[in-house]
């Protein structure tokens, strides 16, 4: 994969309105690993996207009236069949850590790239999903340097009693082991 201007050609690009500019954005330095789905634990459709580009009808499920609010946004999102979707070009500030300190540096959104895989944190995930997030995986660390495989945690590692995905079935060897 072959990222341009900040952006991997090739794939789906959704432009999030959930994203402003990063503090420096030389210091692209985290990879942060997170789950969802939307509605929880449902897999397929599109509602995550609508979700990230503010368009989620509250009227299409109960529980989406508990998120209307929230201004959410990712790099990219890993669907179950393995697609990538981009949201926020890499060298802007996506808004999915929120509150969160990595070896003591608050604020990871500004400094990290955030990666949504569809599914669940007690759930497992597909081998598809695997192959797309380690060839993804692989081009940002070779266009951004700093994003190294001691420096990619899970969404649980930087804000822990608040978030627990990826969950325990994310295969972390498995992944790093690719790298």
């Amino acid at each position: 994969m072959d990222i341009e201007d900040h952006l991997f050609k090739n794939i789906k690009f959704l432009k999030s309105p959930n994203f402003n500019e990063r503090p420096n954005e030389e210091n692209i330095s985290l990879i942060v690993i997170h789950c969802i789905s939307l509605p929880p634990k449902k897999y397929g459709g599109n509602y995550v996207e609508k979700f990230f580009l503010n368009k989620l009808r509250n009227s299409d499920n109960k529980y989406f009236e508990s998120i209307k609010d929230l201004k959410v946004s990712s790099h990219l999102y890993v669907k179950r069949d393995g697609e990538i979707i981009q949201f926020v070009p890499f060298n802007k500030r996506a808004w999915h850590a929120g509150k969160s300190i990595f070896r003591g540096v608050p604020d990871c959104n500004d400094y990290s790239i955030g990666i949504e895989l569809e599914g669940s944190e007690d759930d497992f995930f597909s081998k598809e999903q695997y192959s797309s997030l380690i060839i993804a995986t692989k081009a940002i660390i070779e266009r951004y340097p700093s994003t190294n495989k001691e420096n990619i945690i899970g969404h649980s590692d930087i804000s822990p009693g608040r978030k627990t995905d990826p969950g325990r079935f994310f295969e972390w060897n498995r992944y790093l082991e690719s790298l």
